[in-house]
């Protein structure tokens, strides 16, 4: 017997007139472009924000960690609480809780209340990601929803490109609170941008928080957010370690390291809009190549670290394959979420934070057991490794369960 994952009964898709779709996918990526700079502004201004506070640099990081403990818990709390809501009314409100953080985070005096006002601002931002992909692929036909969620998801990778920058050149100049306050503008801006230029759909008040965690309950939907909390922490492994490598090890100028942080953020853009490409012709093996080139890439890492151009280019290539998994999982939990859609895609910012934590969590292990900075490649490789495996487990399972991809389209 044929079964086909169930679709969400509950909820209409926007209807955006031809000529408001692209102010409205614009008004989206500009809106992830603001929250991802809003979550990596702070790994640039951390000097200058310490110093501010008298605090020593390592105290000073927890006020990284506030904002994704709030991711982790925000995604699925506000996405449960909100089930009633319209996803139009839920960015929205989503959107206004930003900014409140922003302007908590510039009007705290001291450290422990930044830390506050930064886990507050967190809160919202796995479930605006996740709803921003989801109202995105609503807009447009089924063959183009990788498209559509690699268009807006790739307001993350601009983030690190011109955002963070932007936000650390704020900082050193006019201070880390004026920063965070062009960070809350600009969310305000996006609040309307969403106002003006997002259809509303239709809400389901009948809902219930029970009926969104109850349909999580897909073996799929679990298997694909396990994928992504492994599968993306391999890139976090390098990447929170690769100024210590440039100036450690590989010996480049400081106005070099610059460089390689414009070519790793060219990398993030690239691999979700060629990931999101291949989406929309196979979603699977997009996965699959992701998971199977960022392993590889990883691998060869270590190899790289004494040759500049080669580390260049491998600093490329590696968020280049681990965010074109991306589209691909946002997309496959539209595909399997049924009910939870808006939790899943939100779970899946909170799973992406997660790997942030583990890849992370297990650089510092592997320097603090001095196995060098090329392990660093190995272990993420793992991790790529891991994620691929569990990604393949997914895909039999679903092939031995009879079940068959969705033919109506998401809404």
């Amino acid at each position: 017997m044929t079964i086909e994952p169930t679709l969400p009964e509950t909820s209409v898709a926007p209807v955006a007139p031809p000529h408001g779709k692209t102010a409205a996918l614009l008004t989206l990526t500009f809106g992830t472009f603001v929250v991802g700079t809003g979550e990596f502004a702070i790994m640039g201004m951390l000097p200058e924000f310490a110093a501010s506070l008298h605090l020593p640099p390592a105290d000073a990081g927890y006020a990284i960690t506030a904002y994704a403990l709030g991711v982790v818990v925000g995604a699925p709390l506000i996405t449960i609480l909100g089930a009633r809501l319209s996803r139009r009314e839920l960015l929205l409100t989503l959107l206004l809780l930003f900014c409140f953080g922003n302007l908590l985070s510039i009007a705290m005096p001291t450290a422990g209340l930044i830390e506050a006002a930064r886990f507050i601002t967190g809160l919202p931002h796995g479930a605006l990601f996740g709803i921003s992909a989801l109202v995105a692929a609503s807009m447009v036909e089924r063959s183009r929803r990788g498209w559509a969620v690699g268009r807006v998801l790739s307001g993350i990778a601009i983030s690190t490109l011109v955002g963070a920058p932007f936000s650390t050149f704020a900082a050193d100049h006019l201070g880390w609170r004026v920063a965070y306050l062009i960070i809350g503008v600009f969310g305000f801006i996006t609040f309307l941008g969403v106002w003006r230029y997002i259809p509303a759909d239709r809400p389901n008040r009948t809902n219930s928080p029970l009926r969104e965690v109850r349909a999580l309950g897909n073996t799929q939907v679990l298997l694909t957010l396990l994928t992504a909390a492994i599968g993306f922490g391999g890139m976090f492994a390098i990447y929170t370690y690769l100024t210590s490598v440039l100036q450690n090890v590989t010996h480049v100028p400081e106005w070099e390291v610059m460089l390689y942080m414009v070519v790793w953020g060219l990398g993030m853009l690239a691999g979700t809009n060629i990931g999101a490409w291949l989406v929309d012709r196979n979603l699977d093996l997009a996965a699959v190549l992701a998971l199977a080139g960022s392993a590889v890439a990883m691998l060869v890492f270590p190899a790289m670290l004494h040759n500049g151009i080669g580390l260049m280019l491998d600093v490329f290539l590696v968020p280049a394959f681990v965010n074109a998994l991306g589209p691909a999982l946002q997309t496959r939990l539209m595909d399997f979420a049924g009910d939870a859609q808006t939790l899943a895609a939100s779970l899946n910012h909170s799973a992406f934070n997660i790997a942030n934590a583990l890849g992370a969590f297990l650089g510092s292990v592997l320097l603090a057991r001095q196995f060098g900075y090329g392990a660093l490649g190995t272990g993420g490789a793992i991790l790529s490794a891991t994620g691929l495996l569990v990604y393949l487990v997914a895909v039999v399972l679903l092939k031995r369960s009879g079940v068959v991809e969705v033919r109506e389209p998401i809404t």
